[in-house]
């Protein structure tokens, strides 16, 4: 008999990706069975104007051809028949909660990516038997006490778990590991794989790039010309590879972002780029002021469908500076967003954060004299904003009549970006509100 042993790696990790199945739909069913259970169904805004957007649909629904993004007034022309219901958040945090102390069950180690999908690591959880025994247990609880389906993926990382999630829907497993890569990825386009976008793999197209498999083995040279450090990220990503750990929720939490509704549909980058350089130098001042560094940058794009991706890139050192975090974020924003299409939404948050007397910053020759004169100028415009106002002085990019620009006068919407609802959780006591 096969010990439970045999099945976790003498070294590396087991971890779970664990994504709900058209959540908000999902959760409807499941508090009114009677009424929407099967039925074609939409969450979405202003139903009575038939001017709002499907924010997600039943797999009922999208069965017919009823899509996210979709405007309510179209998805009735498809589907006559189609329910629609306003969003009740107070109703998905409460089971997003639900659904998240059921994980918390098997691991502590458990990072919230959104309100319905999260990575948990297992490594350590050999009393609750094998891996997949796990996964089976997690999925028949989640619908046994929520009713309520969600789709896992079990994987050596959590590249691939995220991967493994999206095979089977809904309500699926499926296992991944490392010598699977090549056969099931490598003939699939670049923009198959989880973090590549749609101009990201156009460029590696431009590059006679074609497949995840020519770029598993694509020359580190000609990647890093076209791609700086993100160039390695691709070929190890393309290789199954990916060394992040799973941030517990205390961790992850103690992220600083802030997001902006952009005040109409930006598409020029000029006008982009000056938004990510005032939302860098609002995360900037956040972090500053709470005498942390960052180590890795995330961005936030969401279009007027309401497609919203998310990239992110760890640096080499941390970093309070917010030329530093600027620069990041737009290299992000450039190679991974189509020059011309629409956004809504921008943010910036800033994760892998450290106590600034903890972090070893490794100076290189040229940059050593540099960062204490780079420590004391913040010290100088930070005292003057606390006394005079954020006003008080603004960079060359930002001084501008742009719409963008009135981000710091708090005229355009920004939302901390954090998981506000977990926060009551009795595992969750060392969080920090942003």
């Amino acid at each position: 008999m096969v010990s439970v042993e045999h099945h976790y790696p003498k070294q590396g990790r087991v971890i779970l990706h664990i994504d709900m199945n058209a959540f908000y739909c999902s959760v409807h069913e499941a508090v009114e069975p009677d009424l929407y259970k099967g039925k074609p169904l939409a969450v979405a805004g202003s139903v009575e104007l038939r001017r709002g957007i499907i924010v997600t649909s039943s797999y009922a629904a999208r069965k017919l051809g009823i899509k996210t993004g979709m405007q309510v007034r179209q998805a009735l022309k498809i589907c006559p028949d189609l329910i629609l219901i306003r969003p009740d958040f107070d109703l998905y945090r409460n089971f997003s909660r639900r659904f998240m102390q059921i994980v918390y069950g098997y691991s502590p180690l458990v990072e919230s990516m959104s309100i319905d999908e999260c990575f948990v690591d297992i490594t350590g959880s050999k009393q609750f038997g094998t891996p997949l025994e796990i996964a089976n247990s997690i999925q028949k609880r989640i619908m046994t006490e929520l009713q309520l389906p969600c789709s896992i993926g079990v994987a050596p990382n959590k590249l691939l778990a995220k991967m493994g999630s999206d095979m089977k829907k809904p309500n699926g497993i499926t296992v991944l590991r490392l010598r699977d890569v090549p056969t099931v990825f490598w003939d699939k386009p670049c923009n198959y794989l989880y973090g590549i976008g749609k101009k990201t793999a156009e460029k590696l197209t431009r590059l006679g790039i074609h497949t995840l498999g020519q770029l598993a083995v694509g020359d580190d040279t000609i990647l890093s010309k076209h791609f700086g450090v993100l160039g390695a990220h691709l070929k190890r990503s393309a290789n199954g590879i990916d060394t992040s750990p799973v941030n517990p929720e205390q961790e992850q939490s103690k992220s600083i972002g802030h997001t902006t509704t952009l005040p109409r549909d930006y598409t020029d980058r000029v006008e982009i780029h000056r938004v990510l350089l005032n939302l860098a130098d609002q995360v900037a001042r956040r972090l500053r002021r709470q005498e942390l560094m960052t180590s890795t940058i995330q961005i936030t794009i969401r279009d007027p469908e309401m497609r919203t991706i998310t990239r992110s890139l760890t640096l080499p050192t941390p970093t309070e500076h917010m030329d530093d975090i600027y620069r990041t974020s737009c290299q992000l924003y450039d190679h991974q967003w189509e020059d011309g299409n629409p956004v809504r939404l921008l943010g910036i948050t800033l994760q892998s954060l450290i106590a600034k007397e903890e972090s070893y910053v490794q100076l290189d020759l040229f940059d050593y004299e540099k960062q204490p004169r780079r420590e004391n100028l913040n010290k100088v415009m930070d005292g003057l904003r606390d006394k005079f106002g954020e006003g008080v002085i603004l960079t060359a990019g930002m001084m501008s009549d742009d719409p963008s620009s009135l981000i710091r006068n708090h005229k355009v919407r920004g939302t901390s970006l954090q998981m506000d609802h977990l926060r009551n959780n009795p595992l969750h006591k060392n969080q920090e509100s942003e």
